[in-house]
């Protein structure tokens, strides 16, 4: 069972933050180009959603680490929602 589990923790997953969600008529989409600004409606210091498999588990922050933008984790849900999020 330990080299089951051992295999399995040691799978790649994508990990997603999701910065915000909007919905846009199809015209203005296929309209969008090089250079084009969306707003968003969330304050650009809002909480992120954390998300493996496309399914929220956790909650953060974004944070600036040297050059490159990352995530404070403020809040994660319990082991089985994230076992669950692992799911198809």
């Amino acid at each position: 069972m330990t080299e089951n589990l051992s295999s399995i923790l040691s799978l790649e997953v994508p990990l997603i933050v999701e910065i915000a969600q909007r919905r846009m008529p199809l015209a203005e989409a296929v309209n969008l180009v090089h250079g084009a600004i969306i707003e968003f409606p969330q304050a650009s210091s809002g909480e992120l959603r954390i998300l493996i498999n496309n399914k929220a588990i956790g909650t953060g922050t974004a944070v600036k680490v040297g050059e490159n933008f990352g995530v404070r984790v403020a809040a994660v849900g319990d082991m089985t929602s994230r076992v669950e999020s692992l799911k198809r």
